[in-house]
């Protein structure tokens, strides 16, 4: 079987966009390793849609996106064998995300399928958090074990401004249900938006503090479907920790971890904050992560086009060997950086909410 990794569809050939190349040779057994830094792989990242009820600025623009054909998506089988292909090839930690994974309404017999698995990985979710206090049971019954929630204020007139939507106290709520739940460590995500939100790093370190929730910035990336980012304007690593740094003793944590977030001890602990500083701080040297869209297409870094039609040959009748064979490729071939900031760097075609975070 002919494995082909391709440009997403209407990518442009050039240095982070290959064109279509057959690659047929083999690839060694053992860890998923990259060929440029070697990279062992344990860390899959599923979208389970591209679907989402928010509008946050920094994902989407306000009049929206045209959703995937439903025909397109994987079905829970579907994403059930592939993650199981995947643990077989060494990877420990999946994340469902989306889109926003609780638009999907199988979510937890999903869940239930990939804990069931004879090589079960640790299962996490990040969501928006809207739709959270009706399902973080089940799904923790299920088998899932933490959760990842957005959330970018807890002032309700800003964080309709950032998300488009009035609905904190759903996401208040859906916390809440997750520790009741035993949904933890519960992980706080937040993206400051100058002019917006971006007077609310001490108020969302105190809301997380106070109730032992993990909070971490992240700074903006480009991959808004609105194509508004800009450098100039991002609220960068240093200026979050300066800002912090004003009110707090912050104390750096030695990285222990593969996880994207440099993390502090805040006044002597016990409680943390993290920054995720893809723009300014890159880790792509010790990056550990595979993507799967939720139309079924690997890819080894999220700001590359290149993508790897594992669900088009699933549904051609690929085996499992040829279907292995597709992630090893995949990985093999994974940059050796994202490049933002370096000359001819373009974003990703597809937006954040088409790839999955």
């Amino acid at each position: 079987m002919t494995t082909v990794v391709r440009p997403a569809p209407g990518a442009a050939a050039g240095p982070d966009r290959p064109l279509s190349v057959p690659r047929t040779e083999p690839f060694p057994d053992g860890p998923l390793r990259d060929r440029r830094l070697g990279r062992a792989h344990r860390d899959l990242r599923v979208s389970v849609t591209d679907r989402c009820p928010l509008r946050c600025s920094y994902c989407l623009p306000a009049e929206g996106i045209p959703w995937l054909p439903a025909r397109s998506l994987m079905t829970a089988a579907e994403i059930v064998r592939a993650v199981g292909l995947a643990t077989g090839l060494g990877l420990v930690n999946v994340r469902l995300t989306g889109g926003e994974p609780l638009a999907r309404p199988d979510l937890v017999e999903l869940v239930a399928g990939i804990v069931d698995l004879p090589a079960a990985p640790a299962v996490s979710l990040t969501t928006n958090g809207v739709g959270l206090a009706d399902v973080a049971g089940p799904l923790a019954r299920a088998g899932l074990g933490r959760v990842n929630v957005s959330l970018d204020s807890v002032d309700r007139l800003r964080y309709a401004a950032v998300t488009g939507r009035d609905r904190l106290g759903l996401v208040l709520e859906g916390l809440e249900a997750a520790r009741e739940a035993g949904l933890e460590p519960i992980k706080i995500n937040a993206v400051l938006l100058p002019g917006v939100n971006d007077g609310d790093a001490e108020e969302l370190l105190a809301f997380a503090l106070a109730r032992g929730f993990e909070l971490r910035f992240i700074e903006q990336m480009p991959l808004d479907g609105g194509r508004l980012w800009r450098r100039d304007r991002m609220i960068s690593a240093a200026a979050i920790l300066e800002r912090l740094g004003a009110s707090h003793r912050l104390t750096a944590l030695p990285e222990t971890t593969t996880a994207p977030a440099a993390r502090w001890l805040v006044d002597d602990g016990p409680g943390t904050v993290g920054v995720i500083a893809a723009v300014t701080r890159p880790f792509c040297a010790r990056c550990d992560r595979v993507r799967l869209t939720a139309d079924g297409q690997l890819r080894g870094c999220l700001f590359s086009d290149a993508e790897s039609d594992l669900l088009g040959a699933m549904r051609a009748g690929a085996s499992d060997a040829e279907l292995s064979q597709i992630f090893r490729l995949c990985v093999a071939d994974k940059p050796a950086g994202h490049g933002i900031g370096r000359p001819g760097f373009r974003p990703p075609r597809r937006p954040m909410s088409a790839i999955g975070g």
